[in-house]
């Protein structure tokens, strides 16, 4: 299956604009199958199904895990 090579990942923020944060494919697959993305830093990194399904993944000790309102996709599928 072909999977986009980046997302949005929009969360909610409290009487601010929402955050945005982007994620890129790694060449890592989650528990359920599905790659892993995560930002630039390495600390935002979620699991993304085939249908913008999100399940965050902790990167670190300590970390609160929100989940995001919305994933879009930025880009379309690369070579798998």
């Amino acid at each position: 299956m072909d999977y986009p090579e980046s997302y949005e990942l929009v969360f909610q923020a409290a009487a601010v604009e929402d955050d945005v944060v982007i994620v890129r494919r790694t060449d890592r697959a989650g528990a359920g199958g599905y790659p892993i993305y995560e930002d630039e830093s390495g600390i935002v990194r979620a699991e993304i199904s085939d249908r913008a399904e999100v399940r965050m993944l902790a990167s670190g000790g300590h970390q609160v895990l929100l989940a995001p309102t919305m994933a879009r996709p930025l880009s379309g599928p690369g070579p798998r």
